[in-house]
């Protein structure tokens, strides 16, 4: 039973669902702006803004858990060398989800998410 068990699972197993989310945002990181479903853009958006909210303080700890967290070393070194000095003094809400209508395909809600 899956009772107050509330995260999305994106009808995929542990192991998949983590390498999506990943990737997802690693590309964020990266690009500074990705399109996604609805859906990816809210779950991914606190994962994103926790990394940006320890790059800020550029210590070897936090580059550790980055390194952890994100795909690529490049992702990691943007975001203590460009992402963190940017946002050093904005209390958070470092990202914006701008939805952009149904896909072409299979009607699915897609949306931007992009730092402010």
């Amino acid at each position: 039973m899956r009772h107050r068990k509330h995260k999305k699972t994106f009808d995929r197993k542990k192991a998949p669902r983590e390498a999506m989310l990943r990737n997802l945002v690693t590309s964020v990181v990266l690009y500074e702006r990705v399109r996604t479903t609805t859906a990816k853009a809210k779950a991914i958006r606190p994962l994103v803004e926790r990394l940006v909210t320890l790059a800020r303080a550029n210590t070897l700890a936090h580059r550790r858990y980055l390194l952890r967290a994100l795909a690529t070393k490049a992702a990691v070194d943007k975001a203590l060398e460009v992402l963190g000095p940017r946002y050093a003094s904005r209390p958070g809400g470092y990202l914006r989800i701008t939805k952009l209508g149904p896909r072409q395909g299979d009607g699915a809600e897609i949306a931007q998410i992009e730092f402010v």
